[in-house]
């Protein structure tokens, strides 16, 4: 049972919220700033209560799914199937619906549901559907600017569905049809065009969301296929390089065998980090001759996450592994793992200090991982929702947001003291 709240709580939680509003950024795509999982915010509560956090609003209406949120400024933004249609939900802060659009057909095989965050940009907000399909959506009003099928360029799913959150930049916003001649694309931002076009290694989709990586000459976007990470020429859609994930042997390479790469890569100071749970484990590479071109530095293949994301604080990489139902401390420098947390398998995320891990048990846990050794400060189980914990969860000015089928819930976690 959950403490009664006094009338006192709810006005200092409005006010603590208006502050926040106020003084941070918000998360307008997948994983945040750099699409890292790391979410700057003072003030935060470095433990919480026996009962967890308080649930300040739960929302059950939002359609099947396992993607995350997305805010711009007074809204929450976040996508749903109902009746196998794909809708991106309009909610305000307090988890009332605004508005609905619906842009095609959803995914209804395996895991039900929508699988990706949307990404706002200059008023419009970039969504993909399970099908394969990418659309574009006025923020202010809901209306659906344009949608591109994915027939229309020739793409390819995946055994489990389309998984990208599209990215963007400047005119374009970059999407992966896993066509044989049509790999990965640049479409126009707002007409929804083709741009240019990379046939990669002609591969499926992989699940992954690409990450633009910028250097003087050029800007690299890096992206998983199902057997291959590429490197791609953002400006003109060149294929600089190709790292191939050599786990799974030509001749057993198959849907759903070694093609499941859903992490984004993490880059810092000429160095692209990636854990490929299902390719080549965990993995650095040096990325040279401004983005032409990327030398190994060292491989970890008994790092097995799939899909939970990854966190680097200072010089130590944290990352979940499947096999292990474990949380990994590992070295930046040499791979070598320093810790292990018996804590299940989940996705991560940090506040910049304390690490947040919402296993596939629904426990979410508050980790203290002072230099490397991990510690469980406090936990508390998701209260509402139905099917896989999956979703990645997301901090946004003081609230803790946590996606669980059609359970949508936002629990306080800004100090008030």
């Amino acid at each position: 049972m959950r403490p009664t709240i006094s009338l006192k709580l709810p006005l200092l939680l409005t006010l603590l919220l208006m502050y926040y509003i106020s003084v941070s950024q918000s998360v307008s795509q997948w994983r945040g700033a750099e699409r890292r999982g790391v979410y700057n915010e003072a003030s935060l509560q470095n433990f919480w209560p026996p009962e967890g956090p308080v649930m300040a609003w739960a929302n059950t209406e939002i359609g099947n799914g396992y993607g995350s949120p997305s805010f711009h400024e007074n809204q929450i933004f976040i996508c749903g199937e109902v009746d196998s249609t794909a809708y991106l939900f309009a909610l305000d802060l307090g988890g009332k619906i605004l508005w609905k659009t619906a842009f095609g057909k959803e995914w209804t095989k395996t895991f039900q549901g929508s699988r990706m965050t949307p990404t706002i940009h200059e008023g419009m907000i970039y969504v993909s559907s399970g099908i394969g399909n990418i659309a574009c959506i006025e923020l202010k009003t809901g209306k659906l600017i344009w949608i591109v099928n994915r027939t229309e360029l020739h793409g390819v799913l995946p055994l489990h569905g389309h998984s990208e959150s599209p990215l963007v930049e400047g005119d374009m916003v970059f999407f992966m049809p896993g066509g044989r001649d049509t790999n990965v694309v640049a479409l126009n931002r707002l007409t929804g065009k083709i741009i240019w076009v990379c046939k990669g290694r002609g591969e499926k989709p992989a699940y992954n969301s690409p990450l633009l990586i910028k250097f003087v000459e050029r800007s690299v976007l890096v992206v998983f296929s199902a057997y291959s990470l590429l490197g791609i020429d953002a400006k003109s859609g060149e294929l600089l390089w190709v790292h191939e994930q050599v786990n799974t042997p030509l001749a057993e390479r198959k849907p759903g065998n070694g093609d499941t790469h859903s992490n984004t890569v993490w880059y810092d100071a000429g160095f692209i980090y990636y854990i490929a749970g299902d390719g080549n484990g965990a993995v650095k590479l040096a990325l040279e001759n401004q983005g032409r071109t990327v030398r190994q530095i060292w491989r970890n293949p008994t790092v097995d996450n799939y899909m939970g994301g990854f966190i680097i604080q200072g010089e130590k990489i944290y990352s979940c592994s499947d096999n292990r139902k474990s949380l990994l401390c590992i070295d930046t420098k040499t791979g070598t793992i320093l810790d292990s947390l018996k804590c299940g398998t989940g996705a991560i995320i940090s506040d910049g200090k304390m690490l947040y891990y919402y296993n596939q048990k629904g426990e979410i846990q508050l980790i203290n991982p002072d230099k490397g050794k991990m510690d469980i400060v406090s936990f508390f189980r998701v209260p509402k929702g139905t099917k896989e914990h999956f979703s990645h969860p997301v901090i946004d000015r003081g609230n803790l947001y946590i996606r669980h089928g059609k359970a949508f819930m936002a629990f306080t976690i800004v100090r008030t003291d």
